[in-house]
């Protein structure tokens, strides 16, 4: 089976899809319809791909030349720059200010204007799987302990070393920071348990059971208003957990009451020997007063409920278990959405029921296997969306939903009356591909003569990058 390597966009609003043939931009712009931007050949071997928001600058690492970063426009379909470093390239992070290049030890921080580097962390501890996170506002996270889940915060906008968490007792498997950068949520080699801390201070905010069995957790992510934080692994359940607004306002009441505390004990120590007299008398200052009105919020049943091992909020049962794959939380034409992106070449979207909670309802289904070719964009119709909610075994479509799911795409889907045959969501939707793929020529020259969208760069937003220099 081919191996599609898939990766949402910085606002889960465009999707990557990388195979060994070629590198396939997406839109989201709505459910039912998953549109291509840009297509290109993969005759560079290309192993890594991020595109920066909307905008058409798109960076590029490749097999050929592991250790140099290719920015390319795709709009122009011209290459900005080429930047090399001492090893290979592990991972890239990019938001509007800072692009992060992430090497086994050492990091790599430019500014994302002129892609001059502002600083490099030299000497980190070995992250062989190129670990890090950061978020909108520049706060960077990673590793710096091979044994233990111990992490880093740094400041990749002023430049500045930030604290050190101990997350968890073995080596972390997942970082990922809430979209306004004061939330950091952390999982384990182990995967069991999910736990987000406060940035400003460190302290946990809440910890979240995944489950009892040891995972790999494949995908970590926040939704876009940050309420929710959503994880999958390689097992057939998609967890989504509520963060607690409360925790997060008791944590980050915490963190000011200890800055006034300092500021406090700071303006003390430089009084003078003559006021001593005058300031050894009990004093209610304004820091001690605020710290006493943030301890009476910590009640010990407070504490036990913000640090309790919540279970999930919603769940989403997969078709097969034993894959990639990436998730995303977010809002497609104003609704609440669950995007989940499989490394077999499938766009699921589901209903994400954010006030109740609950089972998530499967509402389309997107092949971006070919490039325009052989596209199935599937929407299920309200009997077939009915009989999943309470399936026999939630993996798999019953018999009658595998009727119906057939039926409402007849047009596209060969009958497979194998009882032995893969019956997912994906494998229904696969088919017998030496047949389907009979009319691609005559499909693709009709697709060729598409104009390519001209909504994708704003030049006053995204100025191009100077370049400079090329191999």
């Amino acid at each position: 089976m081919t191996t599609y390597q898939m990766n949402f966009n910085q606002d889960f609003t465009s999707l990557s899809v990388l195979s060994p043939t070629g590198l396939r931009l997406f839109s989201i712009t709505s459910q039912d319809k998953v549109e291509e931007i840009f297509a290109k050949d993969n005759t560079e071997q290309i192993r890594i791909v991020e595109r920066l928001f909307n905008s058409s600058l798109v960076v590029l690492v490749t097999a050929q030349k592991p250790n140099c970063l290719k920015m390319l426009h795709f709009k122009k379909k011209q290459d900005i720059c080429n930047c090399f470093y001492p090893s290979e390239i592990l991972c890239v992070r990019m938001n509007r200010q800072r692009l992060i290049v992430c090497l086994a030890e050492s990091i790599h921080i430019h500014d994302i204007r002129d892609m001059k580097i502002l600083h490099s962390i030299e000497n980190i501890a070995p992250n062989e799987q190129g670990l890090c996170a950061l978020s909108l506002n520049s706060h960077l996270a990673f590793p710096v302990c091979q044994t233990s889940g111990e992490l880093r915060i740094f400041n990749a906008s002023k430049l500045r070393t930030g604290m050190t968490i101990r997350a968890h007792d073995t080596s972390l498997s997942a970082l990922a920071f809430s979209p306004s950068g004061a939330l950091l949520a952390t999982a384990s080699e182990r995967g069991t348990v999910i736990r987000v801390f406060c940035v400003k201070n460190g302290e946990r905010v809440q910890e979240f059971r995944r489950g009892v069995s040891c995972v790999r957790i494949a995908s970590l992510v926040f939704s876009a208003s940050g309420d929710f934080l959503c994880a999958s692994s390689n097992t057939e359940t998609v967890h989504v957990f509520k963060i607690d607004a409360r925790a997060v306002e008791t944590v980050e009441l915490k963190a000011i009451a200890d800055v006034a505390a300092k500021s406090e004990n700071s303006a003390k120590e430089s009084v003078a020997s003559a006021a001593a007299e005058e300031s050894s008398r009990p004093v209610a200052t304004w820091g001690g007063m605020f710290s006493k009105a943030v301890s009476s919020l910590l009640l010990p049943t407070q504490v036990s409920e913000v640090l309790a091992q919540d279970r999930s909020f919603a769940t989403v049962q997969l078709a097969q278990g034993g894959l990639k794959h990436i998730c995303a939380l977010t809002r497609v034409q104003k609704e609440p959405r669950l995007l989940i992106a499989c490394e077999d070449g499938f766009l699921y979207v589901h209903e994400f029921p954010a006030d109740r909670g609950g089972s998530c309802k499967l509402l389309s289904v997107h092949d971006l296997r070919g490039a325009l070719e052989d596209v199935i964009e599937l929407e299920l119709s309200e009997s077939v969306q009915r009989s999943q909610t309470k399936p026999s075994n939630p993996s798999t479509l019953t018999q009658p939903s595998l009727t119906m799911l057939k039926s409402c795409a007849a047009s596209v889907l060969i009958e497979n009356p194998d009882p032995m045959q893969d019956n997912s969501y994906a494998g229904i939707l696969k088919g017998d591909q030496t047949d389907s793929m009979s009319d691609s020529a005559k499909f693709r020259k009709l697709c060729d003569a598409i104009d390519t969208p001209t909504k994708l760069y704003d030049e006053r937003q995204f100025p191009p990058v100077a370049i400079t220099a090329k191999d």
